[in-house]
């Protein structure tokens, strides 16, 4: 009766000694493949990280290389004498002092912002309401959506020398609309009250294309039930359109709104090719002024003077754009 405790002792005592040396035996055999295998693991994600970077180095190379070093040393010509035939001269604010001098200066400024508000009430609406259009359409919207589209396609000098066919004031087409209902002629290109929105309507045909699709795309993202609801609470078409998709695409149209304002500043093709700044500088805006002064004047620090001058001011209101939308949000 005795002898079982001490046996089941002894029993106990050789298993644990014999799982210590089976544990220590095999703790070195574990271990050093471990130890063998975190170098390689560290060489591995090193290689990996060297290759991501390297990718990026170059990106970064190109994006300096053609975005901002453009950049930066117009800032520095804007505070030269340069005209590329003689050595260039440090001369300070003096380009600047110039500008402001200039008659035609005060002048640019004022025709491209009255070609941004007019383009924003007639560029910023007209996509929209034709994406709305054409969302609520069955049939043909595909066809419908290339013909909005190919506007865009066209080169830009192409789409101005149509355009200056229509606004003819001989064998226009425009012309030729009006004398069949018996109206008089208007000079388009040639009148001061009608040269600016004549270019506006020319840039919102040419543009809109990208913008519509845009929109078409924010459209679809909307939920249908959202709609459904509206309806079933009585909501117009009107009341579903300003209570349901307006602030359904609310960041899409104030992004659209911030990108159209900085490209329509930067008015240059339509006045170049269709008014040349006429008629008596009313179409003359600040790329346009900067050409000038650049490639007819050959005053390149004065061009770039303008430049930096139209960079700050697209800048700050950017900034501050984004930053009022962003507290409003």
């Amino acid at each position: 009766m005795t002898a079982h405790p001490l046996t089941s002792a002894r029993d106990t005592s050789a298993r644990a000694d014999a799982e210590n040396t089976t544990l220590t035996r095999k703790t070195p055999e574990a271990g050093h493949p471990a130890k063998k295998a975190a170098p390689g693991r560290r060489r591995r994600r090193v290689r990996e990280n060297l290759t991501a970077y390297s990718f990026l180095a170059a990106g970064i190379v190109c994006f300096a290389l053609f975005s901002w070093y453009p950049v930066v040393r117009g800032v520095l010509l804007g505070f030269q004498q340069v005209t590329f035939a003689e050595p260039a001269q440090w001369v300070g604010l003096e380009n600047f002092r110039r500008l402001f001098d200039d008659p035609l200066f005060l002048t640019a400024w004022r025709n491209t912002g009255w070609f941004t508000l007019l383009a924003l009430v007639f560029g910023f609406a007209a996509p929209f309401a034709t994406a709305v259009v054409l969302n609520e359409l069955r049939h043909g919207k595909a066809y419908l959506r290339m013909t909005v589209y190919l506007p865009v396609m066209l080169p830009p000098i192409v789409t101005m020398l149509l355009w200056r066919w229509f606004y003819d004031p001989g064998p226009g087409l425009f012309n030729s609309v009006l004398d069949i209902f018996h109206l008089p002629a208007q000079q388009w290109l040639e009148s001061e009250n009608l040269a600016m929105v004549s270019l506006v309507l020319v840039s919102t045909w040419a543009n809109m294309g990208t913008t519509t699709l845009i929109y078409l795309a924010a459209l679809g993202g909307i939920p249908g039930e959202l709609y459904e609801a509206a309806e079933l609470d009585g909501a117009s078409i009107r009341r579903r359109l300003w209570h349901v998709t307006v602030p359904q695409m609310r960041f899409i149209l104030m992004i659209t709104l911030l990108l159209q304002i900085i490209g329509t500043m930067q008015v240059f093709v339509e006045p170049f090719v269709l008014t040349g700044g006429g008629p008596d500088d009313a179409t003359v805006t600040v790329l346009l002024l900067l050409y000038r002064y650049a490639f007819v004047y050959n005053d390149f620090g004065l061009a770039s003077a303008m430049s930096t001058l139209l960079f700050v001011v697209l800048g700050l209101f950017a900034g501050a754009y984004l930053r009022l939308t962003r507290t409003k949000g």
